[in-house]
């Protein structure tokens, strides 16, 4: 012993706490960004699927009213806006491309809520390729398929 007292050691400080593994809490924290990276992910492709398929369909109805404007081929037009609206009711009900007649006329004046299917421009789906010269108000019936498309889209229960 000295004069001044005992003779003491420096104090040792712990080492410094590793980085890894890391607290439960950084751990519940990556799972959540994880969760939501994958979550927004899902979301983003299946608004991407939406946008190309409305792009698609709306391209196909364009297609369609060119093809008859430059043959004012009316069977066709009524053909090919049927065949078009049986592919795409398809994402709604899987059954309603195989609905005949007016069940068929039916399921597209319920999504419309309407009965311009039944009763107006929209009957010559069914009876248009029928007749030889089939009488068809070209306009108004891609006005009514681009409608029905378009409330098909909105409509929550489709999954593209």
């Amino acid at each position: 012993m000295s004069e001044s007292g005992p003779e003491l050691r420096d104090i040792h400080l712990p080492a410094d706490p590793s980085w890894w593994p890391p607290a439960p809490g950084w751990w519940l924290l990556a799972l959540l960004s994880l969760g939501l990276l994958v979550m927004a992910v899902v979301w983003m492709r299946r608004r991407l699927a939406r946008r190309r398929w409305r792009q698609r369909v709306t391209s196909e109805l364009d297609r369609i009213a060119a093809e008859y404007s430059a043959t004012t081929d009316a069977l066709r037009l009524s053909t090919e806006v049927s065949q078009l609206l049986r592919r795409a009711s398809r994402l709604l009900d899987p059954a309603a491309p195989a609905l005949r007649g007016a069940a068929w006329l039916d399921f597209l004046d319920s999504i419309l809520g309407g009965d311009d299917f039944t009763k107006g421009v929209g009957r010559v789906l069914l009876e248009g390729p029928y007749q030889r010269a089939a009488n068809v108000d070209a306009d108004a019936l891609l006005d009514l398929a681009r409608r029905w498309l378009q409330r098909l889209l909105e409509n929550r229960k489709v999954h593209v």
